[in-house]
């Protein structure tokens, strides 16, 4: 054994014990004829100490160990006279007596610290190096940590946990697909799975009841701080259910999550919002909940007064964001500079300040009276002090402008606290969306989802009104994940093959594996799948899914570590039968 005791391990119990640690040189101190070194491991840290006067060669050795060296000491344990109280081995140091270096350091290209001088591309190239930082290591910690009580909890419920194959087949609808070639079938290619959506339900047909996997999932899309192109997901799903069973499952689930990892008892059921709602009131299918800042729409109050910009647009609204009416010039520029950005893509900004004694100062004074200020405020239902804020425009761009309006206004309010956590489910999302450039209906959700029953006839006749038996979980603005019921009657998926533009043939090309299953009875079913990476990353308080995946890609789906992805030998490009084309010039 290299160790007797791990660098976390030891305290003052423990003193005039004989102990051999191993670990990594956190740092070397040097006090008059002393040498302090502490060492760490995943466990902790632990301060060595040297003594030039007792022993000089071997501190002379110690003086010689450089930050991030291997090493492994004996020695016994002695309560430190000068106590640090910020670690939990703090108070006892260990008195060396014996000193081995097991392997030697460069120096690293930053620090290994909570607080280190490296930046994201530094310290992915050097992802190992990150991985000893202790916050990086807690991330990781914390998702083995979640995925166990995963695992406990959807045991307790009779779940089965079922691995599914990553080479299948390329079903193109949703994300582009990454393609693996096959040797042994030249010009023919397999499809990495975006999820296992059609083989958990082949299992549902199959009679397990109750599967979950936490799978690895792919999907070759553009990246940003919530996506890498593989990803994990939590994925389940239910037979003999209906959307209230799984959604109070799921919301157990969720429940038992925040009890044992972070200690908060949840006992209110979680709230409800149609994504008609969600839309209308906050813009978002995902919306954040812990602050108010409803929209309210203006669209009457404002016609008819000779300013043409509301005038022309079909829609009108706004945010009270209370407290503000102090807003300078400056800052009211800056939010209208915000709104003008291309992502967000508002033409501009129109405010009203909520004065005293009942006045109104606005950016449109020229076009609306005082009376007609007075009336948008007591729409707003805005007080003295408060700030009306308000953008214009088509409808589906402008509530999303909007939205991300009120969240910048809910993060310079302080509103946006990550010690606070608002679960909700949105529910009821539309079955369709219409692609104006292919001319053509699209599943919100994926082709196998279940509409409501109640609108099953507007199939026909109106498809874009048809609401799914979809939903999601969200918590403080955040998709953690989402689900549907399925389809499990032939007739209604053929009928949405149709809808979705796919021939009888392309559908049975596609999907005719899971069609042909269903001939042989398959169960009313449905399920979700929660993002694992999105999961953790809430839990631990980050900004990134990154700090949550050991070896993560950057925003350009490249490990710069590894060099991946990367050419490959022309070898194995004959061998595969594949010929690279350089790309035509424009």
């Amino acid at each position: 054994m290299f160790r007797t005791q791990t660098c976390g391990e030891l305290r003052l119990k423990d003193v005039d014990k004989t102990v051999t640690l191993s670990g990594w040189v956190q740092r070397t101190r040097k006090m008059g004829g002393m040498t302090f070194v502490d060492i760490r491991d995943r466990y902790g840290v632990t301060q060595l100490v040297f003594n030039q006067e007792i022993n000089p060669t071997l501190c002379n050795e110690a003086n010689k160990l450089g930050r991030e060296y291997v090493i492994q000491v004996t020695g016994i344990v002695k309560e430190r006279s000068n106590k640090n109280f910020h670690i939990p081995t703090g108070e006892i140091e260990i008195i060396v007596s014996e000193l081995k270096v097991l392997h030697s350091s460069d120096i690293p290209p930053f620090t290994i610290e909570d607080d280190t001088d490296g930046g994201d591309d530094l310290r992915m190239q050097y992802r190992y190096l990150d991985l000893r930082r202790n916050c990086v290591r807690q991330n990781l910690e914390l998702r083995h940590k979640m995925a166990f009580e995963i695992r406990r909890y959807l045991d307790e419920q009779n779940f089965l946990e079922v691995e599914t194959p990553i080479l299948i087949k390329s079903t193109p609808e949703g994300a582009r697909d990454f393609i693996v070639p096959s040797r042994m079938n030249p010009g023919q290619f397999y499809a990495l799975p975006q999820s296992p959506q059609t083989l958990k339900q082949l299992l549902m047909v199959s009679g397990f009841d109750r599967y979950f996997q936490i799978a690895k999932c792919f999907r070759d899309e553009d990246l940003r701080a919530d996506r890498q192109p593989e990803f994990t997901q939590v994925d389940c799903e239910m037979s003999f259910v209906e959307q209230e069973d799984i959604l109070q499952i799921f919301e157990g689930l969720m429940k038992h999550l925040f009890y044992y990892i972070k200690g908060i008892d949840m006992k209110e059921p979680f709230p409800r919002m149609l994504w008609s709602d969600a839309m209308k009131y906050y813009g978002s299918d995902k919306p954040d909940i812990r602050f108010g800042m409803r929209f309210v729409e203006l669209k009457d109050l404002t016609e008819g007064r000779g300013f043409s910009v509301f005038d022309s647009a079909p829609y009108v609204a706004g945010i009270c964001a209370e407290g503000c009416a102090t807003y300078t010039r400056k800052q009211l520029d800056g939010l209208t500079d915000f709104v003008k950005r291309p992502q967000i893509g508002a033409k501009g900004l129109v405010y009203v300040r909520c004065e005293a004694r009942g006045s109104y100062k606005s950016s449109v004074d020229k076009f609306y009276s005082q009376e007609d200020l007075k009336m948008w405020a007591k729409r707003f239902d805005a007080k003295e002090g408060d700030l009306l804020l308000i953008l214009c425009g088509d409808k589906a761009k402008t509530q999303k402008a909007l939205g991300e309006l009120r969240l910048e206004m809910g993060n310079r309010l302080g509103l946006r606290n990550k010690d606070v956590y608002a679960p909700l489910w949105v529910i009821d999302f539309p079955m369709f969306e219409w692609d104006d450039e292919t001319n053509r209906f699209y599943a919100m959700h994926h082709p196998f989802t279940s509409p409501k029953s109640e609108d099953v006839p507007l199939l026909e006749t109106d498809p874009g009104k048809v609401r799914a038996n979809a939903y999601d979980m969200v918590i403080n603005g955040v998709e953690l994940g989402g689900g549907s019921i399925r389809i499990h009657d032939s007739q209604l998926q053929d009928k949405m093959f149709k809808i979705l533009g796919f021939t009888e043939e392309q559908a049975q090309e596609q999907f005719g594996f899971l069609m042909n299953a269903f001939k042989y009875g398959a169960p009313p079913h449905g399920g979700l799948a929660f993002g694992l990476d999105r999961m953790v990353s809430m839990f631990a308080g980050l900004d990134s899914i990154r700090d949550c995946i050991a070896f993560p890609k950057n925003n350009s789906g490249k490990d710069t570590m590894l060099d991946a992805p990367s050419a490959i030998d022309s070898f194995q490009l004959e061998e595969l039968q594949l010929k690279l084309e350089p790309k035509a010039k424009n």
